[in-house]
Order: structure tokens, then C-alpha cells, then sequence
């Protein structure tokens, strides 16, 4: 190294080759290469070939690697992500290292502990917590272990061994291997070690049980805690003890809900941590810009990544990541935070890393500080290859700068700067007069029966026994409510201020209890907004909202945008097979995980439905194609649940009939399906009919994520009495000589949903040939049957009220449905187009051009159709169960209907 070289600027690096001519040579030789690869075992080897014992060895070892990283980093050969890794892989050796050795002096005079359940050998489990867990250890840092042994028990002590509890074994290995690690001798110290985050911390026994362990987590564990516990990685331990462990740990940190609740208590400790570098700026103000603790600092983008993997990562396992450059890349994937933000986000937090780095570079020391010297400071600004001090603190500046304003987008106390005359509920939610008036000032309609509602709703029984704290949030967002529903129904001009305070209330009844939900909609109160703007514009929304509020969560940004883009369904049944796959074996979890995805996909096709941005044939496709790939992902996890499958991938098919096969589907349709199998094995009949059950137990179960659809196999072969699944064969043989008329009008819109692409092909295959069928001589007896089923349908759905059905009536939906089967079928032998599945307005129009019927009414009905399921759909989506409108508000349209019906049949 010459004289010029910037690593001369580490005094630690100076004394450290000062010390002994030699130690050149060997630096020299090291540096040479990228660190990733060093062979840490053989230069260990090379020390302990010395002579000397493990300890001074070890020491040794960590000071010519430190040097060698600092000569690297600092004359630009090394990255920061080599630097860490480097460093953390090597803790990871020296750990290994140690227990192994003292565990066999341990055992030598005390036997080898074993389990007093399971009769097991136990080996201690050391956990890296902190950067070393995330694999992004400082040059210069201590190391946070835990000791976790699997079981208590005794030591299987021989002739001449003093036997020991495992726990006492364990002490006393953990006792001597952070005396191994840490103790300072004439070579140093390998790391320091810090216990503090054990269970009880460090009033706690040194080595804790995993029940002692699974029971503090349960019993004490605190907030924090589970912070901390992200980053625990498992560095030594037997591969199940440490699979029995995380099964203790991942509930703990990484809930089933989206825990929002985490926001605050990351907040409270975050502000308790920059009071107390407060406290010691002001008692030292010479260790002013704290880069680890200080504002803007490394913990403060720490805190960004681990807040979205505390509230997520029980939901998606990829969150449960430990690095935190790692974390910051997937929230950027998964689009909870922006790439341009993520890229600022990384580039700070290399900034800030490498500048600890330096700092720690001079010496050898932990510190986080600038020095008070300036010739220091200027030491430092050039390792950073900066002119001078004032050009580093600026860039310091401008790094801690944008982070404390990110932190502070998510983290800021939203209670701070509310409206203080905004606090009518919070101050006093029983005076219904006062509530009256102030909802009168606002422009409510009835502002007398709203604070009758509102008054009765708090001081009913749901939400009067909440805990103190769940109510003041609730009445906070009351108090923020009331005003937007009033700007909310103004600016929509639909809707009253009754019925969605009265949505309002029942959705704040349903999630009262459930904290998290109380946290996000205070959090980010643009989500209380976005909930009162939807629940004004759908009663159906409202519902829907109210049975799955951890739809909220799709509230929070504007991803619904590409909810109808078909990359989008890819990605998310991609997503959906990962989540499903990572639960088997879990049943009820791969239930929920479907839901939880439909219903997903469900709200942000409904945000983008209310704002107008879909028209109903496209969200009746999107729809259909969700609904295709929710069943394919079905149809592939419940095989693999079945014990006596006899093949790895079924030859199993699901089609669509109805509006599935119309691709026509709306939020509450059920599902017609039949199911087909092509497969001679003996086993085929009962596995896929095992099959087919357990799509319909999957589709239709209650859980506690609600179902995913109804399913109707009606349509099957031989109805209600026949075989729930059916071989292509006799399908075929079926649909050719014993299938009903209405059978075969049921066939004009069924396809290929999902399952074996070979069998799909097969059945459009007979589906053509069937609808082909001549059948010019039997023409009276083709209108005969399908008027009879008409009329039986007709009959089955009697309207006594003055409304006009959409679906049912004369002149309704199903008259035009049955027109286009008609004509389909009496017209498909001379016009094979009309066997296409593209739906009844554009076969309508085909009819037309081809002159089976008159074009000008195909399109005066083509436009009826559209009309009618344009209003079927506002009418659901108020949450009506039936269809019915005012009959002047279809104008002409089922008259045009009628002209065309009595066209086709003569009536």
C-alpha cells in the first residue's frame, strides 16, 4: 500500500500494520481478491498452524479482514453490499466456530444434553439479530445473539462427567462463547457481543428454553420486540429445532391481518429513541449528526422497510425478508412504495452506511457520530471522496433531509393539525341536539333522524363497551366523517346523507374490535375518503365493504388502475399458485388465500366500476377472467390435497355455462359448471369425483374470509340425478341422442373454463358438432320446446309488483337469451359463425346481417339488451336483490323485444 493510498487515512489501519512489518504482505495478498470469495476456514487454519489457541486466532483473523476491507472500500474496489456481507459472514464463522469447539469441552465434562421429551441430542440455536440477521453487519459493530436451546432435560453424563441441566449447559456455553467473541486480549476482540434482546432482556437467563421462549412471546412480548425479531436468522442449531422455532416466532411478528396498529408503536419508539440522542446532543454537543439515530437517519429507513413487512408480512411471506436494501426493492415490486422513491431510499442509506463505515474506520470504534475534531472531519469527507467538510455535511444534509420526509409521510402523528372545532362526537357523543345543529350547518337533509342514528349507534352496546383507546379513535373519525359525507354526497349529486351515514355506521360497527382497521382508516385518513365516496355510490359496495373490511387495504393508493389488465391477472394468478403452494397441507389457509385474492381483484374492478372507468361489458370480462383463473387455481390445489391421486396432473375440465360461459358474470353470480374427465386408469371415476366435490366445498365453505362462489351443476348429464362427473365419452354419446332441447340452448354459451387444455378443445369440439345439427324438419318442434321452457320459467317467476323485472318479464333479458339460442340453434347447419361464444349482442347483430331476422330490430334489441344489463347492474349494485325498474324507464325497448319474439316464435 503506498503512502498515497486513502486507506492510509484509518489510523486503526495504520497501527494495525505498524505492529508488525509482515502483516504488509499478507494484506497485500487478501486485498487483491474480492472478499466474497476468501477461504475463512484455511486463513484460520494458518493462524491456529501457528501455534496459537482459538481465540487469538480468531482475533487475528478479524483484524487482517477488517483491513482488508477497509483498504478495499476506501480505494474504491469494494461495494457496500460486499463490505456487509463480508462482515456478517464472517460473524457467522466465528460463531460457528466457537460453539462447535466449546461445545465439546462442555460435553467432554458433562455429557451431551438430551431432550426429555423427544430423547434428542440438543444443540444450542444462536439467533444474529439485528444487521447481522439481515446480513448488513457494520465493519466496526457488536453482534446481538440470542441463545434459544429446544428442551430442557439433563446432560447424558459417563464415568467421571459432572452431569448438568440442559439449561445450565447452555448458560454456560452461551457464557463462554461471548467471552470467546468479545473479551479484549493482546490481539483485541473478535466482536462485541450484546444480549439485551433476549427474552426479559438482560435480567433474563442467558440460554432460554423454546417453550421459554414461545412463552414469553405469548405472554410478554411487546411491540417493539417484534421489531427486533424480524431479523432474527438462525446461525447455528439443527435444522428442525430451528423450524420448530420460527413456527414460535412467525406469529409473533407477522400477523394474519394487516396489522396497521404497528404504525404507532413504531412512532412511540421511534420518538423515545430521538429523545434520548436529544438528551445526549444536549449534555454533548460535540457528537452532533448521530447517521444511525439521528433525524433522517439509517434507523429511520429502517423503520420505513420493517413497517410494511410488520403489516403485511403475515399475509405475504416474501416481506419476511431480513436485509433492509432487500425489503426496500420488494416494496418497490410490490408497488407499497414507488421505485423513484425506493431508488432515493437506497441511495441514502448507501450514503449513510458508507459514511458510518468511515467513521468506524478510524478507529476501530462503534460510533455513529461525526467527530468533534476537524481535522477528523476532514479525514472523513475525503474517505468519502468529498473536497471537504462543508460539501459533506451539505450532502449529509441533503440525504437525512429526504429521508426524515418520506418517514414522516408515514409516520407523522395524523392527529397533529386536525380541525379543533372538528370534535363534536369526541367531546360529547350523546348530545344529539348539539350533533343535530352541527349536522344542519352542514347541509344534511334530515339532520335531526342523522344524530338520532348516530347517538344510538354509539351508545349501543358494540361500540360503548370498546376499550378506551379503540373509542376515541372511533369518535375521532366520526367527528372527521361527518363533514366529508356532506362534501362527498354534494359533489356526486347521488345519494343522501342518511343512507350513507347509516353505511357508515354499520361498517364502523362491524370493525370496532378490530384495532388494526381503527388504525389504518386514522392513519391515512384519504382511506376514510375513498370508503365514504364508494359507500355513497353503492349499497351493494357498502355491504360488500362491510362483510371484508380488510379490503381497506385497497383503498390506500391508486393500484386499482391496472386491476382489468391482463398482466395484471397473470401476475396474480402467478401470486395466487405461490401463496397456495406455500400453504398445503393447510387447508382452511388455502381457502382463505383464495378469497382473500378474489375478493382483492373484486374491490379494485368495483373502485374502478364506481368511477365510471369500466362499462358493463368490460367489467362483465374482466370479471369472467378472474372468475376462470380463481377455478383453475382450484381446480390444481384441491387435487393435490387428495392422498389417492394417481396421476401428478389431472386430465380434469371444468366448463362454464351461464353467464360464466357467456363471459357475461356480475359481483354476485354463482357459477353453472359441469365437470369432464378424459382417463381409462381405474382410479379415475372416484379421484375426480373427489375431485369435483372438493371444488364445490372450496368454492362454497364459510370462512372466516366469507366464500368465493355458489356453484350450480345442474346442467350436468341427466340433472340433479345424474354422475357429478362425466367422461368426455358419455358426454358426447349424451348430448347426441338423450340431451333435452333446453340442454342444447344451455350449450350455446358454455365453454372451457378451466383444468386440461386437451379435454377443453374435445368439448368444443362436440359443443360445434351438437349446435350444427340440422335441424330445418324439425323446426315447429325446436319453437315448441323452447316457448314450453319459457313459459315453465315464466311460471317459476311470477311479478306481482307494478315494476318492470328486468331479467324475467316479457320483453326482458331472459326473451332476448332464448331468441339468440333459438336462431343459433335453428341456423348453425348453414351458418357455422353463429356457434361462436361472443355473446348476444353481437350474435344478435350477425342474425341481422345474415338476414335470419330484420337488421334494423337485431339492433334496436342488440341496444334493449345493453340497456337492461347496464340497469341490472346500477340496480345490484344499490343492492337490490331483484332487477326491477320503474317500467317508463326502459322507454321502448321491450316492445322492440316483443316485435322480435313474435318475428322468431309466431306469438
Amino acid at each position: 500500500m503506498t503512502p498515497a493510498s486513502p486507506a492510509c487515512t484509518s489510523r486503526f489501519l495504520q497501527r494495525w500494520l505498524g505492529a508488525d512489518p509482515a502483516r504488509q504482505a499478507q494484506l497485500d495478498e487478501l486485498s487483491r481478491l474480492s472478499l466474497a470469495g476468501v477461504d475463512l476456514g484455511a486463513l484460520l487454519a494458518r493462524e491456529l498452524d501457528a501455534g496459537l489457541p482459538l481465540p487469538r486466532a480468531m482475533r487475528r483473523l478479524r483484524n487482517l479482514l477488517v483491513c482488508a476491507i477497509i483498504r478495499r472500500d476506501l480505494e474504491g474496489q469494494a461495494s457496500l453490499d460486499e463490505v456487509v456481507t463480508r462482515m456478517t459472514s464472517f460473524a457467522d464463522f466465528a460463531i460457528k466456530t466457537h460453539v462447535a469447539a466449546l461445545t465439546a469441552e462442555l460435553v467432554a465434562a458433562h455429557g451431551m444434553p438430551v431432550g426429555e421429551e423427544s430423547g434428542r441430542p440438543q444443540h444450542l440455536i444462536v439467533l444474529s439479530m439485528g444487521k447481522g440477521g439481515g446480513g448488513e453487519l457494520n465493519v466496526s459493530s457488536d453482534i446481538d445473539l440470542i441463545f434459544v436451546y429446544p428442551e430442557d432435560g439433563d446432560t447424558a453424563a459417563g464415568p467421571g462427567q459432572r452431569q448438568l441441566s440442559n439449561h445450565e449447559f447452555f448458560v454456560r456455553l452461551g457464557r463462554r462463547l461471548s467471552a470467546a467473541l468479545s473479551e479484549v486480549i493482546e490481539d483485541g476482540f473478535t466482536f462485541r457481543v450484546d444480549m439485551a434482546l433476549r427474552p426479559n432482556g438482560n435480567s433474563g437467563p442467558l440460554a432460554a428454553s423454546l417453550a421459554m421462549v414461545e412463552e414469553y412471546l405469548i405472554v410478554q412480548g411487546r411491540e417493539w420486540e417484534r421489531y427486533a425479531w424480524v431479523k432474527a436468522r438462525a446461525v447455528t442449531g439443527e435444522p428442525e429445532d430451528i423450524a420448530a422455532l420460527d413456527a414460535v416466532v412467525r406469529p409473533f411478528v407477522f400477523r394474519r391481518y394487516l396489522d396497521f396498529g404497528v404504525i404507532d408503536a413504531i412512532r412511540n419508539m421511534h420518538a423515545q429513541i430521538r429523545a434520548e440522542v436529544k438528551r445526549q446532543e444536549r449534555l454533548h454537543p460535540e457528537r452532533s449528526h448521530n447517521v444511525k439515530l439521528g433525524r433522517g437517519g439509517i434507523r429511520e429507513i429502517e423503520f420505513l422497510a420493517q413497517v410494511f413487512q410488520l403489516i403485511r408480512g403475515g399475509r405475504d411471506p416474501a416481506l419476511r425478508e431480513r436485509s433492509t436494501r432487500a425489503t426496500l426493492r420488494l416494496l418497490a415490486e410490490r408497488e407499497l412504495l414507488t421505485q423513484d422513491t425506493v431508488a432515493r431510499l437506497l441511495e441514502a442509506y448507501t450514503f449513510l452506511r458508507n459514511l458510518e463505515h468511515r467513521l468506524q474506520y478510524l478507529d476501530d470504534a462503534q460510533t455513529h457520530t461525526l467527530p468533534a475534531s476537524e481535522d477528523d472531519r476532514l479525514v472523513v469527507a475525503r474517505m468519502m471522496g468529498l473536497p471537504d467538510t462543508a460539501t459533506l455535511l451539505q450532502r449529509l444534509e441533503q440525504q437525512r433531509t429526504y429521508v426524515a420526509a418520506q418517514f414522516d409521510a408515514i409516520f407523522a402523528d395524523k392527529a397533529e393539525g386536525a380541525d379543533p372545532e372538528a370534535t363534536l362526537l369526541a367531546d360529547d357523543p350523546e348530545n344529539r341536539d348539539a350533533i343535530a345543529a352541527r349536522l344542519a350547518q352542514l347541509g344534511y337533509d334530515d339532520p335531526v333522524a342523522a344524530a338520532t342514528r348516530l347517538v344510538a349507534t354509539l351508545q349501543g352496546p358494540r361500540l360503548a363497551a370498546l376499550p378506551d383507546a379503540s373509542r376515541a379513535r372511533l369518535l375521532a373519525l366520526g367527528d372527521a366523517a361527518l363533514g366529508q359525507i356532506a362534501t362527498v354526497v354534494k359533489e356526486a349529486g347521488i345519494g343522501s346523507h342518511a343512507a350513507t351515514l347509516g353505511r357508515l355506521l354499520d361498517f364502523f360497527e362491524a370493525i370496532a374490535r378490530r384495532s388494526a382497521y381503527l388504525s389504518l382508516l386514522t392513519e391515512y385518513p384519504h382511506t376514510l375518503e375513498r370508503v365514504i365516496r364508494m359507500i355513497n355510490s353503492s349499497g351493494w359496495a357498502a355491504t360488500f365493504l362491510t362483510q371484508h373490511p380488510i379490503l381497506l387495504d385497497e383503498l390506500l393508493d391508486d393500484r386499482n388502475e391496472d386491476a382489468g389488465n391482463p398482466g395484471q391477472l397473470a401476475q396474480l394468478a402467478a401470486q395466487l399458485d405461490a401463496h397456495l403452494q406455500e400453504a398445503a397441507g393447510d387447508t382452511e389457509r388455502q381457502l382463505d388465500i383464495l378469497r382473500e385474492a378474489h375478493h382483492a381483484q373484486l374491490f379494485r374492478l368495483l373502485a374502478l366500476d364506481l368511477a365510471g372507468e369500466l362499462s358493463v361489458e368490460r367489467l362483465a370480462d374482466h370479471l369472467s377472467a378472474l372468475a376462470d383463473a380463481i377455478v383453475g387455481a382450484t381446480v390444481r390445489h384441491a387435487w393435490r390435497a387428495i392422498p389417492s391421486r394417481h396421476r401428478e396432473e389431472p386430465r380434469f375440465a371444468v366448463i362454464a355455462y351461464g353467464k360464466l360461459g357467456g363471459k357475461e358474470l356480475g359481483y354476485v353470480s354463482d357459477l353453472d359448471v359441469i365437470f369432464l374427465f378424459d382417463d381409462d386408469d381405474d382410479m379415475a371415476p372416484s379421484n375426480y369425483a373427489k375431485l369435483a366435490q372438493r371444488f364445490i366445498t372450496w368454492n362454497t365453505a364459510h370462512t372466516a374470509a366469507g366464500i368465493l362462489f355458489d356453484i350450480d351443476t345442474a346442467l350436468r348429464p341427466d340433472g340433479a340425478s345424474g354422475m357429478l362427473v362425466s367422461s368426455v365419452g358419455a358426454f358426447e354419446r349424451y348430448q347426441a341422442s338423450s340431451a333435452w332441447i333446453w340442454e342444447h340452448q344451455a350449450l350455446t354459451r358454455a365453454r372451457f373454463c378451466a383444468g386440461d387444455a386437451a379435454i377443453g378443445e374435445r368439448f368444443e369440439r362436440i359443443r360445434e358438432d351438437v349446435l350444427r345439427k340440422d335441424r330445418g324438419s324439425q323446426e315447429q318442434q325446436l319453437k315448441d320446446e323452447v316457448l314450453a321452457m319459457r313459459a315453465r320459467m315464466r311460471g317459476a317467476h311470477a311479478n306481482p309488483s307494478g315494476l318492470f323485472d328486468l331479467k324475467q318479464d316479457p320483453g326482458g333479458m331472459i326473451d332476448i337469451e332464448f331468441i339468440v339460442q333459438y336462431l343459433v340453434l335453428r341456423h348453425a347447419a348453414k351458418y357455422p359463425q353463429l356457434t361462436a361464444n361472443a355473446g348476444n349482442i353481437a350474435l344478435l347483430r350477425m342474425c341481422g346481417d345474415l338476414g335470419l331476422i330484420d337488421a334494423g330490430l337485431a339492433g334496436a334489441v342488440a341496444d334493449a339488451y345493453r340497456a337492461m344489463r347496464r340497469l341490472q347492474h346500477q340496480v345490484r349494485l344499490q343492492g337490490q336483490e331483484k332487477a326491477r325498474v320503474e317500467p317508463q324507464v326502459l322507454g321502448a325497448h321491450p316492445a322492440q323485444v316483443e316485435r322480435l319474439w313474435a318475428a322468431c316464435f309466431g306469438t
